[in-house]
């Protein structure tokens, strides 16, 4: 199975940026115009895009819904949304407008039943997010932790129809320091549902742990800032994960 490499765009005040360690006063803008930020990935040959509404996942609604339908206006690549997304016909709104997959996060830890339920309504296009902070679950944008564990989280949706389970380490997200993939692992390990690892993606090292028989349960990986910042070539990472 060839793995997905998922370029990130996290929408904050309508620009492209990334933060560090979760932290909204910690941003570096990369692209004033996502739109555009969508069509270069999809010109340098990903084949699915990653985006995170940040001031949405704090505010609990959609606040970057411009900038989102500008991104479905210029790629024709698949893409993910979460951040904010908390009810069915907020679900809905976003796949009416041409969202492949809706990430539901705080909501799987506050509303389980409701997550479930989306599942089996909109059939392979709901993932669940699990960011977790310190090894627990965290919730509203990243600024409060829960005492609930990940794998017990997970567990929670096996045999939902959860079409994929996003694991972010936040510890790790945006400062580079590799993915965290005994966690991630780990993870893959204890459900059936296929796991995305996020989190410090740094280099093409992550990238060629990606493709290797030990992350063989694992859809794919998100990147960000090694992306961003160059560190990562997107055509070498693409053509680690085709051989």
């Amino acid at each position: 199975m060839t793995k997905i490499l998922f370029p990130a765009i996290d929408l904050k005040d309508g620009e492209c940026v990334r933060l560090k360690l979760g932290d909204m006063n910690e941003s570096t803008v990369y692209n004033e115009d996502p739109g555009a930020q969508a069509k270069a990935f999809e010109d340098e040959g990903f084949k699915w895009l990653h985006v995170v509404d940040l001031n949405g996942a704090f505010e609990g609604e959609t606040v970057n819904g411009k900038a989102v339908e500008a991104i479905l206006a210029n790629t024709k690549n698949p893409v993910q949304l979460g951040g904010g997304i908390r009810t069915l016909d907020h679900i809905s709104h976003w796949l009416d407008k041409g969202i492949a997959r809706v990430i539901l996060g705080t909501i799987a830890v506050r509303d389980p039943e409701l997550v479930k339920q989306a599942c089996k309504k909109f059939s392979g296009k709901i993932a669940v997010g699990i960011d977790a902070k310190g090894g627990k679950v965290a919730v509203e944008g990243w600024a409060e932790a829960s005492e609930l564990g990940i794998v017990e989280l997970a567990q929670e949706f096996e045999g939902a129809g959860a079409s994929a389970i996003i694991y972010t380490d936040i510890d790790r997200d945006g400062i580079l320091t590799g993915i965290n993939w005994p966690s991630t692992i780990k993870l893959a390990d204890a459900v059936s549902i296929p796991v995305i690892a996020s989190g410090g993606l740094a280099s093409i090292e992550d990238v060629k742990k990606l493709a290797s028989p030990e992350c063989k349960k694992l859809e794919g990986a998100i990147t960000g800032r090694a992306l961003y910042d160059g560190r990562l070539d997107a055509g070498e990472a693409l053509k680690v994960l085709q051989l």
